[in-house]
């Protein structure tokens, strides 16, 4: 049998969760689909699916096949594109948090997508790391300080953070004048992050890190803002998040003569070669995106 369409069907099935989904995809019967998968299972010398009446597992054999399955099914597509357009097609997993979704995503998406009709996009919001391989996930676009390791971490930009609070909270409690006094007040914290202490540049660009507590954290940013919004405590967040909030003066920014440390934006992928148009097009797209002020800043 064709071992490029064994990859192929193997990574429809991986993608879609089951042989009949697979067999609509591609439209071929689903015995046919059965037929390549032992072909891909034989070839690999291993159990890549586990099989059962309500669900298909990968295997950890199968992880590892998928991995390079998808690599041949690429390059199988670079041959043939090699002196075409390049008209990037499919499908792209793309795993972000809900901050990133709605303000870096949301505000590139409807041109990227007009601009490349042939591809579709699956975004899965997830606050946490995911597993490229077991999740299925082309790209992981993270804001963080700390990339997972194992991945290709390509920097996309930076995201600027802003320390506030509302005047009702700042008139019931005070209003902080140095990072140290934070540690009185009810501080509302990221969790995605460990320990639970800010950083912040001071006015001659010497780090200070500050020790906080409170009764709320999340890993998602909007509550966190909605918290401060509603007279609950001290928040740092995104910039973005809290921008309608400071420009209405339903916050107020604290401490402006610090700089938050500033965290990174990564598109984490699995490999530099052989990177598929989709990937290496959308990550140019996002990249452009905050290179020209549209998201995070």
């Amino acid at each position: 049998m064709d071992r490029v369409m064994a990859a192929t069907v193997f990574n429809h099935i991986c993608d879609l969760g089951s042989l009949s989904a697979a067999a609509r995809a591609l439209g071929i019967s689903r015995p046919m689909v059965s037929r390549y998968l032992d072909e891909m299972e034989k070839w690999a010398g291993a159990r890549l699916i586990h099989r059962s009446s309500r669900r298909l597992t990968i295997t950890p054999a199968g992880e590892d096949a998928l991995m390079k399955t998808r690599t041949l099914a690429r390059l199988s597509l670079d041959i043939a594109g090699a002196t075409g357009r390049e008209v990037p097609s499919g499908t792209l997993r793309v795993a972000c948090a809900h901050f990133t979704a709605m303000h870096i995503l949301a505000p590139m998406l409807p041109a990227f997508l007009a601009r490349y009709p042939e591809l579709r996009i699956e975004v899965e919001i997830n606050n946490q790391p995911v597993s490229l391989v077991g999740e299925r996930i082309d790209v992981a676009i993270r804001i963080t300080d700390n990339p997972e390791p194992g991945t290709i971490a390509r920097r996309l930009g930076d995201c600027e953070s802003v320390l506030c609070a509302s005047p009702d909270y700042l008139h019931r409690y005070g209003t902080p004048q140095t990072p140290e006094a934070l540690a009185q007040h009810n501080c509302l914290y990221y969790s995605g992050f460990a320990g639970k202490s800010w950083h912040f540049l001071d006015e001659q660009g010497e780090p200070i890190s500050v020790a906080i507590k409170g009764n709320l954290s999340a890993g998602i940013s909007s509550l966190l803002c909605e918290a401060a919004l509603a007279g609950m405590g001290i928040a740092l967040v995104p910039e973005k998040e809290a921008r309608e909030g400071l420009a209405q003066e339903k916050l107020v920014r604290l401490l402006p003569h610090l700089q938050p440390r500033q965290l990174a934006v990564y598109g984490l992928y699995l490999s530099r070669e052989h990177q598929p148009a989709a990937l290496r097009l959308f990550l140019e797209a996002v990249q452009g995106a905050m290179r020209d002020g549209e998201a995070c800043s």
